[in-house]
């Protein structure tokens, strides 16, 4: 595995600092004929390389898929340990927040809250058929509402009033419950200039796809927080609008429950797929620019289906 030093060692927030290591659960059966499986699919269309991001140098793929058609959940993948800009996939972590505060009674679905600037970043929809206004300075809606926009249409302002709503503090305190250390929640959707004092020099979001596929196996075994936020979760995650990258190689009798995510050279995503008789997790950031890859992602979808039908 590479490693980011600066990123991985030396993760800094809020002042504290985190050894960063992804490790397996036990409750996974690691599966090398899987990984050997997936290593040859993305190879094949020539996604093992390292690839430049800018001035950030090189990165490379990060993958990981969980076969639930047995007993025990297997494990495999590529660089699946392998920390990497998520772009809006770590919403899913902010509505983990929010929904587990809600259970605990902390905060209601129906609760309003006022749009305030600088929270207001949008100026186009991530959806453009949507027919949901953007939201602006002063509007107020409820807790459901934003949760909805920021998880189906992956809306920034919804997500940056969430992050406030949630306090990145207690959001990292659930990703530490669960082992997630180095996918902490860092920063809002927006220019580091309009961030709070304490997280203006903050280092950006990273996860691994390990972190982003547990995350949905819980979710799949009702195990995130309770029954209650896994199903809240799941069902957000099925209105999913985004049908443009693993989605686009699925089959239409093929249900996806994920999250994407894209921003510069990181195209992303992050689901559950369950056609009935074949369940898998899948978990796939990809260090490239969206417009370029989308065709491969199609192809990645549909090769990685093809092959769990083949072990189901």
């Amino acid at each position: 595995m590479r490693i980011r030093l600066s990123l991985l060692m030396i993760f800094t927030i809020c002042g504290n600092l985190f050894a960063q290591e992804a490790t397996v659960p036990n409750y996974y059966e690691s599966d090398p004929g899987l990984s050997e499986k997936l290593m040859d699919i993305v190879k094949d269309l020539g996604l093992d390389k390292d690839f430049n991001v800018g001035e950030d140098g090189t990165e490379q793929i990060s993958l990981a898929v969980i076969d639930l058609n047995g007993e025990k959940p297997k494990l495999g993948g590529v660089n699946y340990d392998n920390f990497i800009y998520p772009a809006s996939v770590y919403k899913i972590y902010v509505g983990a927040e929010i929904l587990h505060q809600i259970t605990s009674e902390n905060l209601h679905l129906d609760d309003p809250y006022v749009v305030q600037s600088p929270n207001d970043v949008d100026k186009n929809k991530e959806i453009q058929n949507d027919p949901r206004a953007l939201l602006k300075e002063g509007d107020s809606v409820t807790v459901n509402y934003l949760l909805d926009l920021m998880i189906t249409r992956s809306d920034n302002t919804a997500s940056n009033c969430l992050i406030d709503l949630a306090q990145r503090p207690k959001i990292n305190t659930l990703m530490h419950h669960y082992n997630w250390q180095g996918s902490e929640v860092t920063r809002k959707f927006l220019s580091r200039k309009f961030e709070d004092p304490e997280y203006v020099k903050a280092e950006g979001t990273m996860t691994c796809a390990l972190h982003a596929a547990d995350f949905m196996y819980k979710v799949q075994t009702n195990q995130l927080v309770n029954p209650w936020v896994s199903m809240q979760m799941k069902v957000l995650l099925g209105r999913q609008l985004d049908k443009s990258k693993l989605a686009a190689g699925l089959p239409d009798n093929a249900m996806f429950y994920h999250k994407t995510g894209w921003w510069s050279y990181w195209t992303n995503d992050v689901g559950i797929v369950d056609d009935g008789e074949t369940s898998y997790i899948i978990a796939c950031f990809l260090p490239i620019k969206e417009e370029l890859v989308l065709p491969q992602m199609k192809e990645l979808s549909k090769r990685i289906y093809n092959l769990m039908k083949s072990r189901s």
